[in-house]
Formats: C-alpha cells, sequence, structure tokens
C-alpha cells in the first residue's frame, strides 16, 4: 500500500500538468495510490518499437526521454519528453504494439500510471480524454494531426461519449428545438383555406410545399394583413401562392441559436424554412420563426447586426464593433469551435463594412459628388478575405469598379478612388489601422476598373517574379463584401481561366509556399526572433500559420474552388476532392484552425495582433500543439514539393 505521504507528493506533481490539472484532486489522489515509480539509467530503453504495449504508460518524473522511430535507413527522433510530458499512450487506443522506442537520454524517474484505472477517469472527464484524443500527450502519439479528423472514432476507443471530450473544442450555442410535425399547404389551396390551417394549429406561418415537399415559400400573419386583409380586391378564394414569399429562406435542421438570428437579422425576415439538408432543394421540415428564437434566447449576435444596420453614428459603430471583441473573447473562454466563431466575426464585419460603405456613399454625395453610372465591388484582401479576421489588424482591401468609356474613365477613377478614401478612413475610425504598405482601396494601385484588374492580374500570372507572388498571396485572396459581388466572382472567373492557361504560375506559387520551412529542429525551447522589436518572441504567424495557408492558397486555384473560403474551409474542400490529399489536408485544416484560437487568445491576453509570443508564456500543452503542427507543415510541403514537381523549379 502506497503511503499518504507518497501519495500526496504524487499528485502535487501530476496536478501541474495536462491532463492531470483537470482531474479533481479526490479523484487524482486514488490515481496516485496505484501508481508506480521507475528509474531509468542513462541510455537504456523503457520499451522499443514493435514491443507489445504496457498496461499502464509513463510521466516524466525527472530526466528526459527520447522518442525513436527505425525506418529503413535511418533512426528518425520522433519527439522528447521533459518533466512533466506523457508518453506510451498508445495503448489507450488500440492495444496493438509501440510504433516507436522511448530511450532515457539522462539519467531519469519515470510514473507508471495504470490504464485500467485511467480509463474510469477519461469517461468522467471529458477534457482529459481530449487530449489524448486530440494527440498532444507526447511520445507514441496517439493520434498525430493527420489522425485528428477522425475524432469519432477516437472517442469511441475511449468509451467515451462521442460528443463528450470533442465538445471542448467544437461547443455549439444553443440550439432550437425543432417542432416534429410540418404545418403546410399546396400552392393550389386556397387563401381562405390556409387561413383556416392556420388558426386550427394555432400557427402564425403557413409553408407552401410541392408534391415532394419541398419549400416553395411561405405565408405569415403580416401576409395577411397587408396583401388580404387591407386589399379588398384578393379573393379569398385565389390560390395561396398568390400572396406567399418567394423564394423562402432555409436552414439545416443542426443549426444554432446563433446562425438563425443572424440570418434574420441580415435577410431582414422573421421565418426559415428547415430543409433536410438546409436547402431548398430537399424536403421541408418545420419552419422556425422569430418568436421561437426569443424564447430559446434572449441575447445573441444578431443583436449586435441590427444595431450596426440602424446606426448612423460612427462613434456609436466604433462602441457597437468594441463589443464583438468581447464576444470573441466569451466564445474562446466557452472553448466555442473557431468555425462557428468565423462565422460570427466574418458577418459581423461584412455588415459593418457595408454600413460603412453607404455612409461614405453619403458623404460623398453630401459633398457635391456625383455618382458614376457604373457598379462597383469593395473588396477585403488576406486576412479578411479568407474570413480569419477574429483580432483587428490592420487592413488589406481594394476596389473594382465597372470599365467605364475612354471619356468617362477620369470621373470614374476620381469618385472610386474618393469612395476607396473614405472607406478606409472611415474603417480606421471604428480602430481598424490603415496598412502600413498601403495595400489598400485609397491607393490608385488597387481601386481599379474590371479591365485594369484583368490586365493586373494576367501580368502577375504571366510574369510570376517575386514581387508578382507577393502581390498574388495578398490579393488572390480576395472577397466581395459591399457593393455588386458578381464583379468579384467574374474576376475570379477570369483568375482560374488565366491561370489554367498558365503553365508556369501554380508552380511558382507553390515554390513560393516553401519559403517558410517548419523550424523542427528544436525540442526545448522555440526558435524567436534575434533582434528588433520581438527579440525572443516567437512569430507564430510566419512560422505556423503562413505556411498552412500559403499551402491551402495553392491547393485552392489548383481544384478552382469557386467558393471564397478560409484556409481551414480551402483544405477541408480538397480533401474531400481528392482522397490522395485527404488524410494531410484535414490534418492542416484542424491545424489551422488550432493556431488561429492560439492566436486569438494571446492577442486579446496580450492587447496586441497575437501575431508575436513569448514562449515562456505558452504551456506544455501548447508547446506539443504546435511542434506537432510542425510536423504537418513538414508533410504538407513535401506533398507540394512532389505534386508540382518543384525540384525542377530554379530560384
Amino acid at each position: 500500500m502506497v503511503s499518504p505521504t507518497i501519495v500526496r507528493e504524487v499528485v502535487s506533481f501530476l496536478k501541474l500538468y495536462p491532463p492531470f490539472n483537470h482531474i479533481a484532486e479526490e479523484d487524482l489522489s486514488l490515481l496516485a495510490g496505484q501508481i508506480k515509480m521507475q528509474y531509468v539509467p542513462q541510455g537504456n530503453f523503457i520499451f522499443r518499437q514493435a514491443d507489445q504495449p504496457y498496461p499502464y504508460f509513463f510521466v516524466v518524473k525527472k530526466g528526459n526521454i527520447r522518442i525513436i522511430q527505425d525506418s529503413t535507413d535511418a533512426i528518425d527522433l520522433v519527439d522528447t519528453c521533459d518533466e512533466g510530458d506523457v508518453f506510451g499512450v498508445r495503448a489507450l487506443l488500440a492495444g496493438d504494439n509501440y510504433i516507436a522506442s522511448a530511450q532515457a537520454e539522462e539519467d531519469s524517474l519515470l510514473y507508471e500510471i495504470p490504464i485500467q484505472d485511467f480509463q474510469k477517469l477519461l469517461e468522467k472527464y471529458p477534457r482529459v480524454a481530449l487530449y489524448f484524443v486530440a494527440g498532444f500527450a507526447s511520445g507514441i502519439t496517439v493520434l498525430k494531426p493527420e489522425n485528428l479528423a477522425n475524432t469519432q472514432k477516437a472517442h469511441t476507443s475511449l468509451n467515451a461519449s462521442p460528443a463528450a471530450g470533442w465538445a471542448e473544442l467544437a461547443l455549439d450555442t444553443l440550439q432550437i428545438a425543432i417542432r416534429k410535425r410540418l404545418i403546410a399547404c399546396p400552392p393550389e389551396q386556397t387563401i381562405q383555406a390556409a387561413a383556416q390551417t392556420m388558426s386550427q394549429y394555432n400557427v402564425g406561418s403557413l409553408l407552401i410545399i410541392d408534391e415532394a415537399q419541398k419549400p416553395l415559400g411561405i405565408i405569415t400573419d403580416a401576409d395577411f394583413r397587408k396583401k388580404v386583409v387591407s386589399k379588398p380586391e384578393v379573393s379569398h378564394n385565389q390560390a395561396v401562392s398568390n400572396i406567399m414569399s418567394s423564394p423562402v429562406k432555409t436552414i439545416k435542421p443542426e443549426a444554432n441559436l446563433a446562425e438563425i438570428t443572424m440570418l434574420m437579422a441580415r435577410h431582414k425576415i422573421t421565418h426559415l424554412c428547415v430543409t433536410e439538408d438546409g436547402t431548398p432543394h430537399t424536403p421541408a421540415i418545420s419552419v422556425i420563426s422569430q418568436r421561437d428564437v426569443v424564447t430559446a434566447q434572449g441575447n445573441n449576435p444578431a443583436v449586435l447586426i441590427k444595431q450596426i444596420l440602424q446606426c448612423e453614428d460612427l462613434t456609436q459603430l466604433r462602441l457597437l464593433r468594441d463589443k464583438v471583441d468581447e464576444l470573441v473573447k466569451m466564445y474562446l473562454a466557452q472553448a466555442v469551435g473557431i468555425p462557428f466563431i468565423s462565422f460570427i466575426i466574418t458577418e459581423i464585419n461584412d455588415v459593418l463594412m457595408e454600413k460603412i460603405t453607404q455612409i461614405a456613399q453619403k458623404q460623398l454625395a453630401e459633398a457635391g459628388w456625383q455618382a458614376p453610372e457604373l457598379k462597383f465591388c469593395f473588396m477585403s484582401l488576406g486576412s479578411e478575405g479568407r474570413k480569419e479576421q477574429f483580432l483587428r489588424t490592420d487592413q488589406d482591401n481594394a476596389l473594382i469598379y465597372e470599365t467605364p468609356s475612354e471619356e468617362a474613365a477620369p470621373n470614374a477613377q476620381a469618385y472610386f478612388l474618393a469612395l476607396g478614401k473614405g472607406i478606409v478612413e472611415l474603417l480606421e475610425a471604428c480602430g481598424f489601422e490603415k496598412c502600413p504598405a498601403d495595400m489598400m482601396a485609397s491607393n490608385p494601385l488597387w481601386c481599379l476598373s474590371v479591365r485594369a484588374w484583368q490586365q493586373q492580374f494576367r501580368q502577375w500570372i504571366s510574369e510570376p517574379d517575386t514581387r508578382a507572388l507577393l502581390f498574388a498571396n495578398i490579393f488572390f485572396d480576395f472577397r466581395p463584401i459591399s457593393g455588386e459581388p458578381q464583379l468579384a466572382d467574374d474576376l475570379k472567373t477570369f483568375l482560374f481561366a488565366e491561370i489554367e492557361q498558365s503553365q508556369l504560375f501554380l508552380p511558382f506559387l507553390a515554390k513560393n509556399a516553401m519559403q517558410n520551412p517548419p523550424p523542427l529542429s528544436f525540442f526545448r525551447q522555440f526558435v524567436v526572433e534575434k533582434s528588433g522589436e520581438h527579440k525572443n518572441e516567437f512569430d507564430l504567424k510566419a512560422r505556423a500559420m503562413m505556411p498552412l495557408a500559403d499551402a491551402a492558397r495553392v491547393l485552392a486555384y489548383e481544384f478552382r474552388l469557386p467558393a471564397y473560403y478560409s484556409t481551414f474551409e480551402r483544405f477541408s474542400q480538397v480533401a474531400q476532392l481528392d482522397e490522395n490529399l485527404q488524410g494531410i489536408c484535414e490534418a492542416a485544416a484542424m491545424a489551422y484552425e488550432i493556431l488561429l484560437k492560439l492566436r486569438a487568445t494571446y492577442g486579446f491576453k496580450n492587447q496586441n495582433s497575437g501575431r508575436f509570443i513569448n514562449p515562456d508564456e505558452l504551456n506544455k500543452l501548447e508547446r506539443q500543439t504546435i511542434r506537432n503542427i510542425f510536423k504537418t507543415i513538414e508533410k504538407l510541403q513535401q506533398t507540394l514539393q512532389v505534386r508540382f514537381r518543384l525540384d525542377f523549379i530554379r530560384g
């Protein structure tokens, strides 16, 4: 029997490190009573590759352990584990043989933790299960980033609920209970019969569906007041299709509350149709009303959108945008999933910039400017163009407008440049700093007609030198925000066609994406900046995020992805399109989500952009996470190297 003194010593040590710091002390004490200590002299092996697993895994109490793997022609150093690190946990998931060896690099003391006792804690503590499922335990990694996407299978192996641990990283907000019974009628139903149906079921809306139960439109109490009661000429025997609102906005059954409320606010509607896949091309399931939303939750992000849409005061707009930062902080603290946060912030930022565009146009009109009869589109670039701007970093934007006649060109250029300058100034007033490199719509170089943008893109593609590739990395991530989005869509179609005709551009873009190889040489410390303002800080953007974003951009244009996707969405789309790239792309998508969250978390903590991080602030879990991500980046870049035959490209 282990003495109480030793138990207290073990508990005091373990609770300093993940995942044990998520276990209640009483449970940790029970576990500590079953733990044994092992001394391993320098050079000795704890286990060897292909050995059968022990019924326990290890925690380093003191010393240093090398995890090495025998390959065909060499011995690879997979990882190193020092004080507090966990290794040898593969038996938790599989029970098959070790896939690497563990050797003491110096005299070491290890805790042996029985798997049978520990599995009970996995079921009780989802965050502990998540630690192993996500592959953040050192050593013979449970799941490296390549396997992160297979979380369902991993949870099953852990005897934990599939929804338990993963909810820590992908927590949804509240969902509205979907009514099981669909209240609907066919389009030929009379107005009177439709009204009787609504009265019978005491509902404020009625869905109009076809024979396949697909939604055609919707009528509400408001429609009866505006289109029937106030219109004596409308016969109650007319078909209900004559007064229905169409098309009806649709949403998927699993949509969360924030998605629902923001769609309602954005489109100024009070009802949504729930369909099997969220599109109008599948059978309807139910209808969600604004009343359902109010009942489920009083305050939500949609309130911010409504306030922005109604606001005309610049000072108030900035205050509203400040509230968004608080919203992001709250979501991060609650471990809400990054894709969901990205959706929220993108929607709010887009509405804000649309509002600012309207204010800028109004200011020009009041100043006596005559707007040309030409369509235009204000576009975001860079991280905002990729829907990844969680923090208010500096602006990257551009403006495109219909090509005017030769005579009208000077006036058109002058007006849209003034508009671009106005938008940029207003964004700055709302807390979005100007771009130091002047890559904004206020710059005549980036406020161009359709023809001029096409010529610019064609030049970058046909002559992919260093400068052209630099601009391509920024401007090819454009996304329409306000104005006429078709101009941006047409520009993307043009861009695809130009790239398809070029034999050189994509390989050169891929070569350029290799300029930031991951620093794989460190184990105990991070590679940091050697001098300057950020001396001894780790550049999270340049060394971890940019290599992933650059690779995703290359693949997005190779596969001609039509939508304006984020980096992790680009990887996810490519994974679905090419099974040979599925594993690495799913791993890369997950890695980028983790980095976005890490940058936002430290950005809010340190009240800066989050780009540069003091390595001393990172805990062991974060350090191990980044190390695993570096290995994913290395494999991704090796994939690009082979895919685009980059060994044959000079420079």
